[in-house]
């Protein structure tokens, strides 16, 4: 076995030790296929990294929404030019509901975004969203994106309305493989996919970052009156194993779909009851970045977040999409990460979201003795 297949092999075995499973339980319903592909596999458009194997990241604080999100996309500008070569460029925000602002990517954000890359992005930008509650253009018109038409050449695609996508397994409580719809929007490669979001603390996940803003976004999520009176809410389906196969599908998700890029807007956080429910963090940073394992970490160690407790992230970092290892993070600005930390309040249910950590007691199996 040579460096490169002893360092596959210890990541699949990590990943499986950290669910709390035996490889045999897990494998036995077809996910040795899944952990077998190589990591350029999982993700068919490789991310450039850092000499030496570091993923770069770039880091800012202040006050100037717009002057932060400039200084975070500069040092991937040529990258991200040659990204988009001849692809549809897609903007996704965060937007949980349609009602609450602090829940969503801020408009200032997005007017960001769209001012850095009109200077050489001469297509139409397509600004995409599936809100949990179906209605993505409420929170369009309501959070204040809709507005930006009248500075650029954006169309807004409210995916809820897509009525079919592509086949993709994830698993359910019983641990069975169920099949769900995905976007073709968010898995065609002829798009470039940008992810904006905003720190934030979660009620299943611990937190939120660029990973989950894609990979919760591409389930299929039509409501009954698209489809004859049937809804195809398929982004409810990742939940229905709890927090503990929640963190294991969005592994599984983020193996087809993740972001292009992955920018974070730290001006105003959320804490507590996120992803919805929480209070606002003044916590002025920002960052971005290709890697966006590399990224989230980043997010949770500024939140004050035990990085071991995100199960979803070390799964991804285990099978070698994406550094989580800080010694392998490249921080790219003149500011010091280390001097922004603030300690997010965390969800009220935060103990039932560490479950994945425990061993899995099926059935049967005694929980203590012999």
């Amino acid at each position: 076995m040579n460096r490169r297949e002893k360092q596959l092999h210890i990541g699949r075995r990590n990943a499986l030790k950290m669910m709390g499973i035996g490889s045999a339980a897990m494998l036995s319903a077809g996910f040795s296929d899944i952990l077998a592909a190589e990591p350029a596999e999982l993700k068919a458009v490789a991310k450039p990294f850092a000499e030496a194997g570091k993923s770069p990241v770039a880091f800012t604080a202040g006050t100037d929404r717009m002057q932060m999100l400039f200084e975070v996309i500069k040092p991937f500008e040529a990258e991200i030019k040659a990204g988009l070569k001849k692809k549809q460029l897609v903007i996704k925000p965060n937007m949980v509901v349609t009602n609450k602002e602090l829940c969503a990517t801020h408009k200032d954000a997005l007017r960001a975004l769209l001012e850095y890359v009109k200077s050489f992005y001469r297509g139409q930008i397509v600004i995409a969203e599936s809100s949990a509650v179906f209605n993505s253009s409420e929170g369009f018109n309501n959070y204040g994106y809709a507005d930006l038409a009248k500075d650029f050449n954006i169309k807004f695609i409210d995916l809820n309305t897509q009525k079919t996508g592509k086949p993709f397994y994830i698993i359910d409580k019983n641990l069975h493989l169920e099949q769900i719809e995905i976007f073709d929007m968010l898995t065609n490669p002829d798009n470039y996919i940008i992810s904006l979001s905003r720190l934030k603390t979660h009620n299943s996940v611990v937190m939120t970052g660029g990973i989950k803003n894609i990979a919760m976004a591409a389930p299929l999520n039509a409501p009954a009156a698209i489809d004859g009176g049937q809804p195809k809410g398929h982004k409810w389906k990742m939940h229905s194993g709890g927090p503990r196969w929640l963190h294991y599908n969005l592994f599984l998700m983020a193996q087809r779909v993740r972001p292009d890029f992955t920018i974070i807007d730290g001006v105003e956080g959320m804490e507590g009851d996120g992803p919805i429910n929480g209070t606002p963090v003044d916590h002025r940073i920002a960052l971005a970045g290709f890697d966006a394992v590399a990224v989230d970490s980043m997010c949770a160690r500024l939140m004050g977040i035990t990085l071991e407790n995100v199960g979803y992230l070390n799964y991804c970092a285990s099978a070698g999409m994406g550094n989580l290892d800080r010694n392998k993070i490249e921080i790219i600005g003149g500011k010091d990460p280390d001097k922004s930390v603030i300690a997010y309040k965390l969800s009220s249910n935060i103990s039932s979201q560490l479950e994945w950590k425990e061993p899995l007691i099926l059935p049967g199996q005694s929980t203590g003795g012999k």
